[in-house]
């Protein structure tokens, strides 16, 4: 018995050794793994928290600086598309400053109001409440020693479509626009969605038919003004439509950015548009740009294989692949030349005059 233990501590120390081994290169791959995200997401640029009062309002925001000098930068303003987005949109706006950076320019972006601790509901506002709350972080911004007052543009996705033209439309001194998956017209961009949706899913013609039915029931009842509490006795169950939802819809169903679309004529324009948009109907938002803005200030950029928010498709139809990339590789997370064609777009503007 005696023989058999000694000769079996060897073959445990070797084990423990070959566990301790086996632990010690895995705290060495995490430790590599740790160097490369803190890396990787470290950006080219000098970010500055800011408080903006201005006109009464009170905005939580960033303003994010090229990495050397002392300005005054031309300046690219950030307007969120839907939902509770606070300033760095979840740190997916970073890699779009640092490109922005390298052309030297500084970028602001602000919570919406109620998120991060910003004072109000972004559910309270209209479509002219957050171009005139844009207006006033413009207003700010020109007061800035690092900012160059007279080089300011705007950034915007999505639902910025409708706010966009109607900040422009109110301010001549904008100087460019970035227009990404920008939408035209509430209800005609509501019915592509949901077909859209629809259609991915691979919904029968019964299941299509039933939910058409409900939009139609719920755009009658928006077109006068009912309450929530009537919504959901007509449609029965909300599907996801809050009180606060229902109060935001009633405020913003009408919006059409057709009407302030012609403000963006005689300056630089960027519309990005994705190929795999289930949100946006990207044929009718070119042919009403193509239509409303006539000429060379408008440049078309398509990326045939981005989701609606240009990240590349195929990283976000996995969950994993998108939690990895936005961790390990945030810049990749775009379709390919997304950043580069943002950053020369810029480039080229400082080489062309202001609107007259």
């Amino acid at each position: 018995m005696e023989r058999t233990r000694t000769a079996r501590a060897p073959r445990r120390r070797m084990w423990v050794r070959a566990a301790l081994a086996v632990l010690s290169a895995l705290a060495v791959v995490a430790a590599g793994l740790g160097g490369l995200v803190v890396w990787q997401n470290t950006y080219e640029l000098r970010e500055e928290p800011v408080v903006i009062h201005q006109a009464g309002r009170t905005l939580h925001g960033v303003l994010a600086l090229p990495a050397r000098g002392k300005g005054p930068f031309p300046l690219v303003v950030f307007v969120h598309g839907d939902g509770p987005v606070d300033a760095t949109h979840d740190t997916f706006y970073r890699p779009m400053w640092e490109a922005f950076a390298r052309s030297g320019y500084a970028s602001l972006s602000w919570n919406k109001p109620g998120v991060g601790g910003a004072p109000g509901d972004w559910l309270d506002q209209s479509m002219d409440d957050r171009a005139a709350e844009a207006a006033d972080a413009i207003a700010w911004a020109r007061g800035r020693a690092e900012v160059d007052g007279g080089r300011i543009g705007l950034w915007g996705a999505s639902q910025a479509g409708w706010v966009l033209p109607g900040i422009a439309a109110k301010d001549r001194g904008i100087r460019f626009v970035i227009a990404v998956s920008p939408a035209v017209n509430w209800h005609r961009q509501g019915r592509y969605h949901l077909l859209a949706g629809l259609r991915r899913d691979g919904a029968s013609d019964a299941e299509v038919a039933t939910a058409l039915s409900r939009r139609e029931a719920g755009l009658e009842l928006l077109g006068r003004g009912a309450s929530y509490e009537e919504y959901v006795h007509a449609v029965g169950d909300p599907d996801g439509m809050t009180a606060a939802r229902w109060r935001f819809v009633t405020k913003n169903h009408t919006a059409d950015a057709s009407a302030d679309l012609p403000a963006l004529r005689g300056i630089p324009v960027l519309l990005v548009l994705a190929g795999h948009d289930l949100n946006v109907d990207t044929a009718e938002t070119e042919a009403a740009y193509r239509r409303l803005l006539p000429g060379p200030a408008l440049r078309v950029a398509h990326y045939p294989d981005a989701t609606h928010g240009l990240v590349r498709r195929a990283v976000e139809d996995s969950p994993l692949r998108l939690t990895l990339t936005a961790l390990c590789a945030p810049r990749a997370l775009f379709a390919e030349g997304f950043l580069a064609d943002q950053e020369q777009f810029l480039s080229a503007v400082d080489t062309e005059g202001a609107r007259p």
